[in-house]
Parts: C-alpha cells; sequence; structure tokens
C-alpha cells in the first residue's frame, strides 16, 4: 500500500460522437499529468449525445488511450454509454479497458436513454479505494453514504454542470469531503457539448479531506488540476 497517490483530473477538447479523435485527447491530457490516475468528464468520449452508440470495452477505437496509459502507468477512469444502455464509467489501463460503474442517478432527459446502474462502486489503485460517481450521483447524500459505506480513501467523479453551477460544484465536494473524511476530485465538462449544453463550468478540481481546494482547472478545454493525494 503507497501512501501517496497522484491524481489529475482533466477536462480535454471532446469532438460529438468521435471516440477516436476524444481517445487520442484523452492520451494528450495523460501524458501531460504523469498522474497514476486520471479522471474525465461525464460521458467525455463521445460527448453529451445521448443518443450515441454504446462504446464497447473493447472497441479499437480506444487504442491510443491505451498505449498512453501504457507508457505512463496511469488508470484513466473515462465516460461512455455502454451495452444495456447504461452511462457509464470505464477504467482503463495498460492493458485494456473495462466497466468500472454504471451511473445510478439519471438526470435530465437521460432516463429516456439509460436504465440506472445497480448501485455504488469502488476501484482499488495501489491500496487506495476510489468511490465512483457520475455527475448527478455527487448531489445525492444517500449515493455518497453508500459509497462511503463501501470503505474509500477518495470519492471520485466526472460531471457536466453549465458556467453557472460552478459554484455548486465546490459546494458538493466540500461537503463530501468533510462529511466523510476522504479526498474529493471532479473532473467537469468544457467547452459546448449536445442536449443544449454550451457554456459548461470546466473548473474540475480536487479538495482534501478537510475541504481545502488543493488544485483546480480553469473553464477552458485542455485545462487540468494536479494533486497529491496522502494518507
Amino acid at each position: 500500500m503507497v501512501t501517496e497517490l497522484r491524481l489529475a483530473v482533466a477536462q480535454p477538447k471532446c469532438s460529438a460522437l468521435d471516440v477516436e479523435a476524444n481517445a487520442r485527447e484523452h492520451a494528450a491530457a495523460v501524458r501531460q499529468t504523469g498522474a497514476r490516475v486520471v479522471v474525465f468528464p461525464e460521458l467525455s468520449l463521445t460527448g453529451y449525445e445521448l443518443d450515441a452508440p454504446a462504446v464497447d470495452p473493447a472497441d479499437p477505437r480506444l487504442a491510443p488511450l491505451i498505449e498512453a496509459c501504457a507508457e505512463t502507468g496511469t488508470l484513466a477512469l473515462a465516460s461512455a454509454p455502454v451495452e444495456d444502455r447504461y452511462l457509464a464509467m470505464l477504467a482503463i489501463d495498460g492493458e485494456g479497458a473495462r466497466i468500472a460503474y454504471r451511473k445510478v442517478n439519471l438526470a435530465g432527459h437521460e432516463p429516456g436513454h439509460f436504465a440506472p446502474g445497480p448501485g455504488p462502486a469502488v476501484i482499488e489503485v495501489d491500496g487506495w479505494r476510489l468511490g465512483l460517481a457520475l455527475c448527478k450521483d455527487t448531489g445525492i447524500p444517500l449515493h455518497q453514504e453508500q459509497t462511503a459505506d463501501l470503505g474509500i480513501d477518495a470519492y471520485v467523479a466526472g460531471v457536466l454542470d453549465l458556467a453557472p453551477d460552478a459554484v455548486v460544484q465546490e459546494e458538493r465536494a466540500q461537503r463530501i469531503s468533510k462529511q466523510y473524511g476522504v479526498w474529493v476530485a471532479f473532473a467537469s465538462f468544457a467547452g459546448p457539448t449536445g442536449d443544449g449544453y454550451e457554456d459548461n463550468a470546466g473548473r474540475s478540481g480536487i479538495w482534501s479531506p478537510t475541504g481545502e481546494l488543493i488544485d483546480r482547472a480553469g473553464p477552458d478545454p485542455d485545462d487540468v488540476a494536479v494533486g497529491t493525494l496522502s494518507r
């Protein structure tokens, strides 16, 4: 078990429905940060295109991201629709991709396109237990409670919010970190995407277990925030 974990939250440029181009952008962010874990926003691999075809974890278009993770020893947490119409978080490393989490709490028009996931999930990296979330999950106290009950060191999420809601992201992150005494990392979509999300928040961030902001990205695509989580 390592006592420190270098983690980044990234908000790459996103091209609607172009998984291969987006995988290349994700790969560039992985190489830029040099982090052990890089978290990406909700639906980062397709854009917030609710009719996007499901992405198979074995999809060859993910190859640029898998190659970057192999070179850097990174675990990337990226988001896409997957089989059986779930809105999911994929765990991608040098060996390939797998489904790590299916979003539980659907928002807006999502229930017309996706099924709710079965429940909270944790992924372990070098002895660190990371609780996983996607967007609306971060505003549902029961989700944090049930995820924390699994035993976590950090609560990490990919989110999509309009620019005026950037303050909501911070309020949620601070509440979760203080209530459960865990690190919190939100990767927030920057730049326009589908379903009317034209002016998006960006401003991805990392917060300590006491609610202190460790690092924050700006509002524009291609920015990142990086922090070293310690026990």
